[in-house]
């Protein structure tokens, strides 16, 4: 069995980030984003946001030392279900070549046990539509699809 190691994620994987989740690694994503321009003072901007939050987390799957996944956590506290906590777990990737080994259900088995360790209630995430290798992946795991996400572009 597959025994990853997750991390929280630091600034020099920022390129391994978008690598990840760019083109042929997250089918039926369009991006605008460029791993090999990760110096970019957005992407650096981000990335200060998202450090400077401790309800919004990013982390990095390694396996034998190499990286091989990423995923950001982010705890959101609400007033519905009297006052429950809710984990969002944004863009899980596992490497395409490391795909089929149990990395994934592993490393969403961790986020779980990281949320309620955190006192969330729930977990929940979005997946594109045009993906259904990985909705049936998330229901597998448990996940229901119990609603219909919406976008709007700024």
């Amino acid at each position: 069995m597959p025994q990853l190691s997750i991390r929280p994620a630091i600034r020099d994987d920022i390129t391994t980030i978008l690598a990840l989740s760019i083109g042929g690694n997250a089918p039926g994503r369009t991006n605008i984003d460029d791993a090999e321009d990760a110096q970019n003072d957005d992407y650096q901007r981000a990335f200060d946001l998202i450090e400077q939050d401790p309800n919004n987390l990013f982390f990095i799957a390694e396996l034998a030392g190499e990286k091989v996944g990423c995923m950001q956590i982010n705890l959101l506290q609400g007033l519905a279900g009297r006052g429950r906590m809710r984990a969002q777990l944004e863009g899980v990737h596992i490497r395409a070549d490391h795909r089929g080994k149990g990395l994934g259900g592993e490393m969403i088995e961790w986020a779980i046990a990281f949320a309620k360790s955190k006192g969330a209630g729930m977990v929940q995430l979005t997946s594109s539509k045009n993906r259904p290798d990985a909705h049936r992946f998330y229901e597998r795991l448990g996940f229901d699809r119990s609603h219909e996400g919406f976008k709007l572009s700024l």
